[in-house]
């Protein structure tokens, strides 16, 4: 068997990684023509990477920029050209066929927990959001409890007797299911290389794998086998030259104490180490993975740079550069008369007082996300002001929730009257649901079914991009249009009959059907207030070329009435396609701006009919199922546009996103935002047996706060609420933030605190 040909660059500076990376690729590949692969974990880290690679090497063409399991998918069909092209275990073709398989399944002793959690589901939502969650679970046991499902598969029950009827839906979901899944291609990929089956001629001539903190084992194992036939390559961040494999945090510490009380007498005996509080505490993702790379058979190269630099953001990039910390040199005296255990597990190292007006890292407490981008905005314009040479395209701003903080960011940078305080900027992360306002009005119409019609909702439908051109009504119309609700007093309702639905008496006063009367009426004769008409009083108001938008908006509201009634019935999925594609044309006017929006969401009526097909699934879905269905889809995917565009960058604060920035801003930085809490299910064995490796949400957030200090090259600034806004009472920040300020306490001698941001 070949010999490995895996390479593992490593740094604490990504610039240098960056650099190797391009070193590489430069040279020709064995297919001339082949793509140069580039394995990425987010689509900030691709714009950055290929500017960079354009920027060293004058040019970057033909790179892909795959994620992890969309290559190792590619790579599974040129080993098994007899793959389907979309994988029936893939979790979104997994979902419906759970919701097909379950409701038999329900009627089985072991599955009385989801009886009650479906019982009186009426209109299938339960049924599909269950199914969700199981399909997605089913697919995390696949990358990291693989022998768990080959034990289901073998006819073994779970050792949770209490949750074998996960192995039980296994069973009859995959009875059905042709093909392999996930973990089964990757034991074929790894039988193929061992046994020299693999056609090399097939497979990438180059991989490189680059900027990812944390990889599974089923990922590793399955990129070090294809390392014995294609040159593969890892570019990996490590914040600390030394190794950090065997520190403990404090809270570790205090696990062992409670455990063993004769820890505690003794550290230096039992090999305890802290090194540096911040990596012991924030790195534990990395230390995981690092520990599983250096069990790889891989050559390692090492190319660190300690940070340079007086400021406080360089003495503690410097601290866990080195595995130390520093301590101010009054305190220097206190650290001799340490007890010598202390003194073992933990470097101390005499620092110099920081140079006046330091503001390398700066924190602000805020009474609102609004006064947050405020003084966001003013700090800037100061760094600017400091700063001739630096530039917007310079700064990055992260925040755990973009999608919160967006409506601020343009409501303060937008703002702005003065030209010279107009601060570029662009808003990456969101979903194409809050970028897009046609998705929106789509997504409005689709809900408007079950409502009560109220008028408010029925009228903000006009203000959608596209809804009021199709009919025809301006900009100038809508005053008009809402006066005539006002004065005709609808409130909500279609009619009387609409009322009973929603076990109210059948009175039509107040309803869409009782307006439009009046306002019908009134176009045909003259009522003054007191004639009435087959005791309807006519609406007066109505003059000259009004009578055309009043035309216009009744066909607009009884359009609306009809589609209600259409979008009641249940129907098949490739149906709904074209009932959802119909809702389209009947109330949008595409233009230029609008075509691209639309045509997203042709493309999600294209991937729910062809469920259909992937899924064998052939019942009718109820319309709540297909509202939730859009919306996950349409909440879950980003394009990445917005990153990097040369002004401020606003992003969401996602794992993997290590990238250096002379300004790294993080905002948002609440006690109830940061880290954030993942929920298991109550059945999902992951969190019931937990592993080392396995993924967590809370580990994640802090690796990336963690690296967000390390990216930082000149200032990190952070800000967060810190002070209602209703009693000004004290709100901590986020626990990693109070982590750094105690840090920043103990390394210069001077107190972490906020600066109030009034």
């Amino acid at each position: 068997m070949s010999q490995s040909n895996l390479k593992v660059f490593i740094s604490n500076r990504l610039e240098i990684l960056v650099e190797k990376l391009a070193g590489i690729v430069k040279k020709p590949l064995s297919t001339p023509l082949g793509p140069e692969i580039i394995v990425v974990q987010s689509r900030g880290m691709e714009r950055w990477v290929s500017m960079e690679l354009a920027r060293i090497n004058g040019i970057c063409a033909n790179c892909r920029f795959p994620f992890p399991n969309s290559l190792l998918e590619d790579i599974f069909k040129k080993i098994r050209p007899d793959l389907p092209n979309a994988s029936p275990y893939d979790p979104g073709v997994m979902t419906f066929r759970i919701m097909d398989v379950l409701p038999d399944c329900l009627l089985k002793p072991g599955f009385k927990s989801l009886q009650n959690y479906l019982t009186g589901d009426r209109y299938q939502l339960k049924l599909y959001q269950l199914s969700a969650r199981i399909a997605d679970l089913f697919d995390q046991y696949l990358i990291f409890r693989p022998e768990m499902i080959f034990q289901w598969e073998a006819g073994g029950k779970n050792a949770n007797k209490a949750q074998g009827w996960q192995a039980e839906l296994w069973g009859e979901v995959t009875r059905r299911v042709p093909g392999l899944h996930r973990a089964r291609l990757r034991n074929e990929l790894l039988k193929a290389v061992q046994d020299g089956r693999c056609d090399t001629r097939r497979l990438p001539a180059r991989i490189s794998i680059f900027g990812i903190s944390y990889l599974p084992l089923f990922h590793l194992e399955a990129f070090a086998a294809l390392s014995r036939r294609v040159p593969t390559t890892f570019f990996l961040l490590n914040p600390c030259r030394e190794y950090w494999a065997d520190i403990v945090s404090e809270r570790e510490l205090q696990k062992v104490r409670r455990q063993d009380p004769r820890v505690a007498e003794n550290l230096a005996w039992y090999h305890f180490e802290k090194g540096n509080r911040l990596l012991a505490s924030m790195g534990t993702l990395g230390r995981n993975f690092f520990e599983a790379i250096n069990a790889l058979d891989c050559e390692i190269h090492e190319h660190f740079e300690a940070p340079r630099g007086k400021t406080l953001l360089s003495r503690i990039q410097a601290d866990i550069f080195h595995l130390t910390e520093s301590r101010p040199v009054s305190q220097k005296a206190t650290d001799y008369r340490r007890s010598q255990e202390q003194v073992a597990s933990e470097s101390i190292s005499a620092q110099p007082t920081l140079p006046a007006g330091d503001t390398s890292v700066q924190v602000h407490s805020c009474h609102s996300p609004m006064r947050e981008i405020e003084v966001l905005h003013d700090n800037l314009l100061a760094m600017f002001e400091e700063d001739p040479h630096l530039l917007p395209r310079d700064i990055i701003v992260m925040t755990p929730d973009i999608g919160a903080y967006a409506p601020f960011v343009q409501a303060v940078f937008e703002g702005q009257t003065d030209e010279a305080q107009r601060i570029p900027y662009s808003i990456a992360d969101r979903s194409p649901r809050l970028e897009n306002r046609a998705i929106d009005g789509f997504l409005a119409l689709l809900e408007l079914r079950g409502s009560r019609f109220e008028a408010s909702r029925v009228f903000a439908l006009l203000e959608f991009p596209g809804i009021k051109e199709h009919f025809g009504i301006l900009e100038a119309d809508l005053p008009l249009i809402e006066g005539w609700i006002r004065d005709t007093r609808i409130r909500w309702g279609i009619d009387a009959d609409s009322r009973v639905g929603v076990g109210l008496p059948a009175f039509s006063q107040n309803t869409w059907k009782a307006g439009m009367q009046r306002l019908l009426l009134g176009y045909a004769m003259a009522g003054e207030n007191r004639n009435l008409f087959s005791g309807i009083v006519p609406y007066d108001n109505l003059e000259g070329a009004e009578t055309r938008v009043l035309g216009r908006f009744i066909e607009f509201v009884e359009r609306l009435f009809e589609w209600t009634n259409k979008l009641e019935q249940a129907r098949r999925l490739d149906a709904w396609r074209k009932t959802l594609l119909e809702l389209i044309e009947n109330f949008f006017e595409p233009d230029d701006e609008l075509e691209s929006e639309l045509q997203l969401l042709r493309h999600l009526f294209d991937d729910l009919a062809e469920k259909q097909l992937q899924a064998d699934f052939k019942q009718k879905i109820e319309p709540g199922v297909v509202t939730a269905f859009l919306k996950n889809r349409l909440d879950q995917d980003n394009y990445g546009a917005g990153f990097m565009t040369g002004g401020v960058t606003f992003c969401a604060m996602l794992p993997m996103r290590s990238i250096p920035s002379k300004i790294i801003c993080l905002v948002g930085m609440n006690n109830d935002a940061f880290p954030r809490d993942s929920h298991p299910l109550n059945f999902d064995l992951i969190a019931q047996h937990p592993r080392a490796g396995d993924r967590s949400r809370r580990n994640d957030d802090k690796y990336l706060f963690l690296e967000s200090i390390l990216s930082a090259r000149r200032k990190l600034y952070i800000s967060y609420v810190g002070q209602s806004i209703q009693d000004n009472t004290p709100i901590p920040p986020s626990v990693l933030v109070s982590e750094l300020l105690e840090a920043i306490e103990n390394s210069v001698g001077i107190p972490g605190r906020a600066t109030t941001g009034a």
